[in-house]
Order: structure tokens, then C-alpha cells, then sequence
């Protein structure tokens, strides 16, 4: 079975004590929930988890959420935890295990995917406080590791139902969120301008990106490495919010994964194709993806792509890298004997590209928990390569700008034990009149630098073609 937004569940056993929620209010439904969302787009720690992507093969939920009674900004070896009524802790310890304290103890069951608990990110350059590496790439975006809110409640659209629910603790403090919430909601939205004001420009020109290719392929000639994933990034000067930009981008590149994070110091728009960890009563799951083919406004040619890709021996194999990779990860924390791979090289399209996407699934084993796991798989294998650290190493010595939120994860970690992240691909961050987005591949043995290149190009294009609308006239 294949756990997903639209609300699929493992038969298996609850977790014991109380329910998350025990209240909950009906609110007008609409099936576009930018409409919901547009009076909140602007307030620092509103965040929106956007799975309708197209009507015709929409998700079931997308997740709404503001006001967190504490967040979480990890930079570096400190981490500060700041309350609602503005005091504050500065502490040096596991930014994870910071999180888990902050979550409490497990509670559980609960009726909706989310209705409480951790929602925003965990950046790439988290994983420098999970492995060893050089710091060597220049940190210059400055985005925090790991941002993250605890929310008492949650707005949950049901596009299966035609529902909407807010949904918040059974106690004051969650009863007063709810009042603040509808507050909120009430508010008309501001007027939101957004303008690049400057060309995009990219961090590897086909001549450097060939001279990374052949240091790649000469680590895998040494044995040191079987793939790296290598990517390029792009950025531009801008000027506005980018609440316009991100409803564009939804628009033109709808994706199951997406969402939108509005912080004090940026925003992140995600239009994500890839779920990293799902966890549901218990059973994990994780979908990486490995291989890709442009789409064709030709049928025929489209077709093509498709079946190149499904037959392509080497993006198999890419894929199986990946796959193995990830079941060591999840055996880590699950159940002995009880990781599978129901689902190997499926082809699934989107608005600009083909991928071929493969399903691990395990069931956590006594004791342990979604939290553990986030550690133990961090971050996804499909954005560093195998094996992992010796990939990341590479990475960092051959990128030279640290990857800030791309590649990194955003979703939520529920009160209940249950959590859903994407890995953050397809992911711009807006910041400081900065505007900066990704894009990367798995390199092999058999891989080819000029293809490669052109994959890359391929996965950035509808992010450019969406900007070049926003471009100073």
C-alpha cells in the first residue's frame, strides 16, 4: 500500500493516550486554497502545505497553518527557541532533539493528516550537525538549518470531501490559537508586488560544469563514489513579495509536494514532485526519484521520451542506486525484515518533465519514531548520491555555493507521531532582494556531460519561464 496526502492508512495499531483533538469547526470549503491562504501569505510563520495540483489529480489535503506558539532557527551550532510572548532560549544542543522536547510526548490517534505540532524545514546544511564534512562551499544565501514553528492547530482542506476543518488542541491555549486563526483569516489580503530586476544568472556555465563532470567521473573511476548528485544554482536580484510568483509558478508547474513558508527572513516556494519520508500509524515511506526526460507539446514526440526513459538501462540503474541506499536508511530504525520495495522504476509526468519514481516502504520498529527516522535517512539520498557521506563530501568540494533549503526537506511532524516531508527540489527562496532556485542530476559511470547539463536546464525551465513574466520593463 502506498501512503499519501490523500489520506491512505496502514492497518496497524494506534498509538496509545489521549487524542490530539477532540474539537474542530467547519469553515466554507473552496477547492483553490490560495483563496484561504492569500490574507495570511504575508504573515511571518504562515505556511501552506499545497498538495491540489492539477483538479484532475489533486491531492486529497492541503494543510494551513500560522501563529506557532514557539519556532525554532537553527544557524550554525546554536539554535534559538522563541515563544509567543516574545521570550527566548539560545541552546547549542541537537537542533532534533530541541524539536522533540518541543513536541512532547506522542499523542495520538487523530482524524486528518495534521491538526498540530512542527511544521516548516530542515535545510541541506542541516546534515553538517548529522555527519562529518569539510566547510568548504561559501555559505552565501545564509538561510538558517533548520526552521521550524509548533502550531497548536491546523486549517485542513479535504478535497475529497469538499470539507474544510480547523482544528486545534482541546485546552485554552489551543481554543485561544483557533480565535486568533479565524482572526486571521478575516483580514483582507495586502497588495503583493514582485519584480526581478536584474538577469538570472547561473553558477556553472557548460565549460565548469564539464570541469565538475570529470572530477565526478574521476571519483568514480577510484571507486570512491558509484553517483553524485551535482547541481548548478541561479539567482537574480528582485524586489517585492513573491506571493505572486509562487501562485505562477503553482500555475504553470503544479506538483504534489508543494508548499509555501513565509518567515521574518524570506520566503520558500516549493513546487516538489518528491516525497522524502512519510510516516502514518507506524509504516514509513519514501519516494525517491532518479531519471528524466523533458516533455514535448508533440504527442509523438512525448511518447518518445517516454518510452526512452522507461527503457533506459542506465537512469534503472540510477534509480536502484538510490533505492538500495534508502533501504539502508529506513532499516535503521524499522522493524528487522519488514522493509519492501512494492513499486521499482514507475514513470510519472509532470508539466515539463518524465520521472521514473520507486517506492521503500518499513514499519518502525518498537520504540522508535518519525523523528528517529528524519535523522537516520537525512537528507535524501536521491539529492547526494552513493554512498551518501563520501557524496556529500564531494558535493561540497565541487559546489561552491552550500545548498541552503535546496535538497534540503519541508513538512510537519505531528503531535500524533505522524510526519510527511518533501525533499525540497523545484525549491526558490526569496531573501535580502535575492531570488535563488536549483537544479541538479544523479552522475554515473555511463552518464554523459552535455546530457546531464541539458537535464538540469530541463528541470530549471518552467521556474524560468514563470519569471521571465516578472521581469523589470
Amino acid at each position: 500500500m502506498t501512503l499519501s496526502r490523500d489520506g491512505a492508512r496502514a492497518t496497524m495499531p494506534a498509538p496509545s493516550g489521549p487524542p490530539v483533538v477532540t474539537i474542530h469547526l467547519d469553515l466554507p470549503y473552496s477547492s483553490d486554497s490560495a483563496r484561504l491562504f492569500a490574507s495570511l501569505a504575508r504573515q511571518p510563520w504562515a505556511h501552506w502545505l499545497d498538495s491540489a495540483w492539477p483538479a484532475s489529480r489533486a491531492g486529497r489535503y492541503d494543510i494551513i497553518t500560522a501563529l506557532p506558539r514557539a519556532t525554532l532557527v537553527t544557524r550554525g551550532q546554536e539554535t534559538r527557541i522563541e515563544y509567543a510572548d516574545g521570550r527566548f532560549e539560545l541552546s547549542r544542543a541537537s537542533p532534533l532533539e530541541l524539536l522533540r522536547a518541543c513536541l512532547g510526548p506522542q499523542r495520538g490517534p487523530l482524524e486528518v493528516p495534521f491538526a498540530g505540532g512542527a511544521l516548516g524545514y530542515f535545510g541541506y546544511d542541516l546534515a553538517r550537525r548529522l555527519h562529518r564534512l569539510p566547510a568548504v562551499a561559501k555559505d552565501v544565501e545564509g538561510a538558517p538549518e533548520m526552521a521550524v514553528g509548533i502550531y497548536d492547530g491546523a486549517l485542513v482542506i479535504d478535497h475529497h470531501e469538499h470539507r474544510c476543518h480547523l482544528w486545534a488542541s482541546d485546552d485554552a491555549a489551543g481554543r485561544d490559537w483557533a480565535e486568533r486563526f479565524l482572526a486571521a483569516l478575516r483580514e483582507e489580503p495586502a497588495a503583493q508586488d514582485f519584480t526581478l530586476t536584474g538577469e538570472i544568472e547561473c553558477s556553472l556555465d557548460r565549460e565548469a560544469y564539464r570541469r565538475a563532470f570529470a572530477q565526478v567521473q574521476d571519483y568514480i573511476r577510484a571507486g570512491d563514489c558509484y553517483q553524485v548528485n551535482l547541481a548548478m544554482r541561479f539567482a537574480a536580484p528582485c524586489l517585492g513579495h513573491p506571493w505572486a510568483l509562487y501562485l505562477a509558478l503553482r500555475a504553470r508547474n503544479p506538483a504534489p509536494f508543494s508548499a509555501w513558508l513565509n518567515f521574518p527572513f524570506g520566503q520558500v516556494l516549493s513546487s516538489s514532485p518528491e516525497r522524502f519520508l512519510c510516516v502514518r500509524d507506524g509504516l514509513v515511506e519514501t519516494r525517491p526519484i532518479k531519471g528524466t526526460r523533458p516533455r514535448s507539446d508533440d504527442p509523438g514526440e512525448d511518447a518518445r521520451q517516454q518510452a526512452e526513459l522507461s527503457g533506459s538501462a542506465k537512469d534503472r540503474a540510477e534509480n536502484l542506486m538510490i533505492v538500495d541506499l534508502l533501504r539502508n536508511d529506513l532499516g535503521q530504525v524499522c522493524a528487522l525484515g519488514s522493509v519492501t520495495v512494492p513499486s521499482l522504476f514507475a514513470l510519472e509526468s509532470y508539466a515539463t518533465v518524465h520521472h521514473l519514481v520507486s517506492t521503500v516502504q518499513g514499519r518502525l520498529a518498537d520504540g522508535r519514531s518519525a523523528l528517529d527516522q528524519l535523522a537516520a535517512a537525512f537528507p535524501g539520498g536521491s539529492i547526494t548520491g552513493a554512498p551518501k557521506l563520501r557524496a556529500m563530501q564531494i558535493i561540497e568540494e565541487l559546489e561552491a555555493e552550500r545548498r541552503g533549503v535546496y535538497c534540503g526537506a519541508i513538512g510537519y511532524l505531528g503531535h500524533d507521531g505522524g510526519m510527511d516531508t518533501n525533499i525540497a527540489i523545484r525549491t526558490l527562496t526569496c531573501a535580502d532582494n535575492q531570488l535563488r532556485f536549483w537544479a541538479g542530476g544523479g552522475l554515473v559511470a555511463d552518464s554523459q556531460a552535455d546530457a546531464e547539463y541539458q537535464e538540469c536546464l530541463d528541470k530549471a525551465r518552467a521556474t524560468r519561464e514563470v519569471l521571465a513574466g516578472f521581469r523589470d520593463r
